[in-house]
């Protein structure tokens, strides 16, 4: 039996759009928007894709997403070609089939139905699409946002296709993420010979005291909506590979997840007291890569939990766990958002799957939405 969701899914799949090539995703998704009336912006920046369309007018509900996928690995480990998807047992595999293919899908078929319904509604139905949400994040959703705040454009809802799901579709929905701060620390010594570490300074000694005290501290205690701040140290390199030489400079790389108890302006303060406080010889670089974001009420909430409970006869778990997602910049224009979309066990392993019946449930769950706040 032709089912619309599917089989624009499986043409989406069958494009391989490894982060930032689009592969054509992109026009094809503007093509069948084109076709029931929406107004189409293009704004590709450097090596990504992106486009803004809308339909209507008023207040603003967005469809946020991302045609790009992350490499298949080892091709030869797949049941099947990445890019070939292939339905079997009820499944739909293939890269990006649940990350994030099959919620676009989902996304523009209930776009088609949700129009044919309600040719003149009264808000604006509107998508927010980039190549490049799995990598840089620099010219997508990020620069889109930036020109729609430069014309004074509103977004009042934004739902955000990212696999939130656990077990079955709609049990969790993510009403916020934490923020992301990378420290690149240098820790400057003097390079000598070991056999005369009075003439050199060597900085793992000096670091790994200081290192120690970064690892024990507790930043905060999260609250009802965040778990606790937590620092990882992801990278430490030093040392020329020689045995017989004191090296000139310990390089540290770590990484904050923070919620809404902190600000990213105290982490970055306290760091660099602690730091301080050992009077070290050092140089630190600090990248935000998103501040934390939350809807903790409104309509949207209202909207999507609604949706879920009549589809699933059971409320879901609002979470703010995972890490960041392009709701990050979505956030500066002050929308409401949530992220909604398929099961997350398989998104960016070998053999990727979505359940074909979670995607078509949640063309429903996106067509109910859409007409509870702008039909």
């Amino acid at each position: 039996m032709f089912c619309p969701v599917i089989a624009l899914a499986q043409q989406l799949i069958s494009r391989p759009s490894l982060s930032p090539n689009d592969a054509g995703c992109q026009k094809l998704l503007i093509k069948r928007l084109e076709a029931i009336g929406f107004q189409i912006e293009i704004i590709n920046i450097g090596n990504t894709n992106n486009f803004w369309a809308t339909h209507g007018i008023g207040e603003t509900l967005v469809f946020a997403g991302h045609t790009d996928v992350v490499p298949p690995g080892d091709v030869s480990i797949w049941k099947h070609p990445p890019f070939e998807p292939v339905i079997l047992d009820g499944m739909l595999f293939g890269r990006g089939a649940a990350d994030m293919k099959g919620s676009l899908a989902a996304m523009v078929v209930a776009a088609e139905s949700f129009v044919k319904k309600y040719p003149n509604h009264k808000g604006r139905l509107a998508f927010l699409i980039t190549s490049d949400e799995e990598t840089s994040a620099i010219n997508g959703t990020l620069k889109v946002i930036e020109r729609l705040i430069a014309k004074k454009e509103k977004i009042e809802y934004c739902i955000i296709g990212e696999p939130s799901s656990i077990e079955i579709i709609g049990d969790v929905i993510k009403n916020g993420r934490r923020g992301s701060i990378t420290g690149n620390l240098t820790i400057h010594g003097i390079q000598g010979h070991v056999a005369y570490p009075h003439l050199a300074d060597n900085p793992i000694h000096r670091g790994i005291p200081l290192l120690n005290s970064l690892i024990k501290i507790e930043w905060d205690k999260g609250n009802s909506f965040f778990p606790p701040t937590s620092m990882q140290i992801s990278n430490i390199q030093s040392g020329t590979g020689q045995n017989n030489i004191i090296p000139g400079s310990l390089f540290v790389q770590f990484n904050f997840r923070f919620g809404t108890a902190l600000s990213s302006k105290q982490i970055c303060q306290r760091v660099e007291e602690l730091f301080n406080s050992y009077k070290l010889h050092y140089t630190i670089d600090w990248h935000i890569s998103g501040q934390p974001f939350l809807t903790t009420h409104g309509k949207l909430i209202d909207a999507v939990i609604s949706s879920v409970v009549y589809y699933n006869k059971k409320k879901p778990q609002l979470l703010t766990t995972g890490g960041t997602s392009d709701g990050r910049f979505i956030n500066y224009i002050g929308a409401q958002i949530v992220e909604l979309g398929p099961v997350n066990a398989t998104i960016h392993k070998i053999n990727e799957f979505v359940r074909v019946s979670d995607l078509q449930r949640l063309r429903l769950m996106y067509q109910k939405i859409i007409e509870t706040l702008i039909a």
